[in-house]
């Protein structure tokens, strides 16, 4: 019971540890990246379908994307669709290939990335929290249960907090990295 209780806190963990990278991977750096498009969802045939599921996206060189439909008729959806998303990018469609230069960020612009980032982490961390906690409450129910002794609960507690302290320098180590990737011109 102890086992699955840690097998399960460190897989919710891992999956909030996930979910940071893939936030991280929305917030732009200067650099042009295939994952800043994955939020982006066009209409296809009547329903909302992701960019990558309806055109190839791919880097032509550091700062420009290159979007490739697989039909020629998608062109000018996907050229609407990255215009409203809320990523600040201009496309230009070239016959059958759309082109999405990545604008240099202002100080400002990064500032703001950086408070983004930050509070992502933030949530992460409180993710984590959360799920030990719910360890630590589960552990709380099997005592009382006298379903484990009390060292048994204590041990599991503190297998908790370990897995917990390492799941936290995962996610600052991530926030500083995407901090030094925002900073760099």
């Amino acid at each position: 019971m102890i086992d699955d209780i840690k097998k399960d806190a460190e897989s919710r963990m891992k999956k909030s540890l996930e979910a940071l990278h893939s936030n991280f991977n929305k917030i732009r750096t200067g650099r042009a990246h295939p994952s800043i498009l994955d939020a982006v969802t066009v209409e296809y045939y009547g329903s909302q379908m992701p960019l990558n599921q309806v055109a190839s996206v791919n880097v032509e060189d550091a700062r420009t994307l290159t979007v490739v439909p697989w039909e020629q008729s998608m062109v000018p959806k996907i050229e609407k669709a990255i215009m409203t998303s809320d990523l600040g990018l201009n496309p230009a469609s070239a016959g059958n290939v759309i082109r999405v230069p990545m604008p240099m960020l202002t100080e400002e612009t990064r500032k703001g990335y950086i408070k983004q980032a930050r509070q992502e982490a933030e949530h992460a961390r409180v993710a984590v929290r959360n799920v030990r906690r719910d360890a630590n409450g589960d552990f709380k129910s099997l005592l009382k249960d006298k379903d484990i002794t009390e060292d048994e609960q204590h041990q599991g507690e503190d297998a908790i907090q370990k897995l917990t302290d390492s799941i936290v320098a995962e996610i600052d180590k991530a926030l500083e990295s995407k901090e030094r990737d925002l900073m760099q011109v």
